[in-house]
């Protein structure tokens, strides 16, 4: 017997330069599946696009429409009320049009696997001219591979991140750079854990990594596998790293690289928690911050005895990485 499930349908009507900051946030919320539909996105008789990465320079700045899904049955009110609060928020710091929230009520379909429809793999070029080749799991892994110095087979599930978006290829590019052989590697808001299976495959001896999402620890162990890491190699950990301090304790003094594409909100309050997870001269890399809040990032950062090394941006989007100073 087939069951029709329904689907609360949740739409923010806002601008097409806000569509970024906006997905990200709803992703930082838990919202998995964000549909956008606008004049600069090419749409399939009349289909919505699901895409995982957007335009940098976008053709104009008209109306745009970010929808998500959530189950009808279920007591979706303090996610609906927490996105209310996101909305009023970034009203007061950037212009995101409307800024309005409708719903409607709509019959089951799969949105969190439609998006598979419009990824494909990709390729991400190094500053040694090497490369890295991504292959989504849904897709035939019968590419040529030679012409690769690093092969990465990722599946989200409903993790976030799948390399990608500008925030995660920044990290990735960085973490190339920093990693060195040996290393140990912390990783905050692991979600798929492509960053520490790159960190390993770049020569890091370990990875922990932690995240607040239980369904990221499924998701992260399937990469593990599908990459050849041996489970041995990576410790994941479901917690919250600003609110649990046993979490803290256990991973203090740990690491050579702490990693965290997160954005401001969190990386904000997690700066003084850094420091204690960093050996002495360790290197913080972090990304998910938008280029209005490049300012504040860089005096946090120093203000928690960070020295900026390298900054690097792409779209409107930032990444730092900075050295913990004795």
């Amino acid at each position: 017997m087939l069951i029709c499930m329904k689907y609360n349908k949740y739409t923010i009507s806002t601008i097409i330069s806000a569509e970024d900051i906006l997905s990200a946030e709803l992703a930082a919320l838990g919202i998995e599946g964000v549909e956008i539909s606008d004049s600069n996105l090419p749409e399939d008789d009349g289909v919505p696009v699901f895409i995982d990465d957007l335009p940098d320079n976008p053709l104009s700045d008209g109306e745009a429409y970010l929808s998500f899904y959530l189950d009808a049955d279920s007591d979706n009110s303090a996610v609906i009320a927490a996105v209310k609060d996101l909305l009023s928020e970034l009203k007061r710091s950037m212009d995101i049009g409307a800024g309005t929230l409708t719903s409607d009520t709509t019959e089951d379909k799969d949105w969190l696997n439609n998006w598979k429809e419009y990824f494909h793999q990709f390729v991400l070029d190094f500053e040694d001219g090497k490369r890295a080749l991504f292959i989504p799991s849904w897709e035939k892994r019968d590419t040529d591979t030679s012409g690769y110095d690093y092969v990465i087979n990722i599946d989200p599930g409903t993790a976030f991140g799948t390399g990608a978006h500008e925030t995660t290829s920044m990290c990735i590019k960085l973490l190339h750079k920093y990693v060195r052989a040996g290393d140990v590697i912390t990783d905050i808001g692991t979600g798929s854990g492509i960053l520490s299976i790159l960190a390993l495959k770049f020569g890091a001896a370990r990875a922990a990594g932690t995240d607040i999402d239980p369904n990221a620890e499924a998701a992260v162990y399937k990469n593990l596998e599908d990459n050849d890491i041996a489970p041995g190699l990576f410790e994941y950990i479901t917690g919250d790293i600003l609110s649990d301090p046993g979490l803290r304790a256990h991973l203090e003094k740990k690491a050579d690289v702490l990693c965290a594409n997160i954005l401001p909100a969190v990386l904000v309050p997690l700066f003084p928690h850094a420091q204690g997870l960093l050996k002495n001269g360790g290197i913080m890399i972090v990304s998910g911050v938008i280029d209005t809040k490049a300012g504040l990032i860089r005096q946090e950062l120093s203000g928690n005895n960070f020295k900026i090394v390298e900054e690097t941006a792409q779209g409107e989007w930032m990444a730092f990485a900075a050295r913990l100073e004795a």
